[in-house]
């Protein structure tokens, strides 16, 4: 059985500007999603499935999807204000503007799903190894399994010279999952970023950071088992955070809660892959520089679809 690949493309894009997902960076007007397929492709997925919001259905289709399609089994379903709520609970959410978080985007696609998949972000390059990883992996155990996995990054691969980022900080032993730190503000020291220093900020304490940690970027591996504990966690989570507008359901405390609650175990896989991806609107040239030395490195074809 393929798995399938769950891209989450619903993100507002507060700090880059724009819709991202589908802004160009390749040499013949591909995405930064463009080459995730393509590898994706190559590392023995069967299907893609993005997550959007309505608002940009048109121009996802025209710059990207109808695109992909053509070259690989894909579809798309909708995160909308309104998914995974009762009457009752839209009414308490009705000043809300930014989408649920990635756990409710994940189980916006939970119809769509009937295999193991991988979920990844529309904003971040991965690197072939890691979809080659995780599509081995996730082909090799069944529906029912409970033994998840993920692809960590060494934070220093992981970090932009254009302002803070957000990572997962993972704790393991004995090569599986013991929980993920969520800190929203890690960033470089000096003017301009410059310095080399890592610095991460927890309810305002400044924290030094080596550059060596294993952090999560949103890549993980899951059989169809876990919806169970998405939807706990969901439910969990509307009952706390209903009414407040900033509040967010995130995937990687969901991923924890797997492990928490003894209901399974994740696997934790190390890539050797240099992060780069699209959180400032100055982070574009990185990632068309980037992209551009793969292509001449052979690393990808001048022209990745045919069609």
């Amino acid at each position: 059985m393929k798995p399938t690949l769950l891209v989450l493309a619903a993100g507002m894009g507060s700090r880059y500007g724009g819709v991202k997902q589908i802004d160009t960076v390749g040499k013949n007007g591909e995405c930064l999603l463009d080459f995730a397929a393509y590898d994706a492709a190559k590392s023995g997925f069967g299907k893609i499935v993005y997550i959007i919001r309505k608002d940009i259905e048109k121009d996802f289709r025209e710059r990207l999807f109808d695109r992909i399609a053509r070259n690989f089994n894909a579809e798309y379903v909708f995160q909308t204000p309104e998914a995974l709520l009762s009457k009752d609970e839209q009414k308490h959410a009705a000043v809300r503007l930014k989408p649920w978080g990635t756990i409710h985007a994940v189980l916006c696609a939970k119809q769509n799903i009937n295999e193991p998949f991988a979920v990844i972000n529309a904003d971040d390059y991965y690197g072939r190894s890691a979809f080659e990883t995780l599509g081995n992996y996730l082909s090799s155990i069944d529906n029912g399994s409970t033994e998840h996995a993920m692809v960590g990054y060494t934070l220093g691969k992981t970090m932009s010279r254009n302002g803070s980022v957000s990572r997962g900080v993972a704790q393991t032993k004995d090569g599986y999952l013991v929980s993920i730190t969520e800190n929203t503000k890690i960033y470089y020291t000096g003017e301009n970023f410059s310095g080399n220093e890592i610095v991460s900020e927890i309810n305002g304490e400044k924290i030094s950071m080596t550059g060596n940690e294993t952090v999560s970027m949103n890549l993980f591996g899951f059989t169809p088992k876990a919806f169970e504990e998405f939807e706990d966690y969901w439910e969990n989570f509307k009952q706390t955070s209903i009414r407040d507008p900033k509040a967010e359901a995130l995937l990687p405390v969901a991923a924890s809660d797997i492990i928490k609650n003894g209901k399974g175990r994740i696997k934790v896989f190390t890539s050797s892959e240099s992060w780069f991806g699209m959180t400032y609107p100055e982070d574009k040239q990185v990632v068309k520089n980037a992209i551009a030395q793969k292509i001449a490195d052979g690393y990808y074809p001048e022209k990745l679809w045919e069609k």
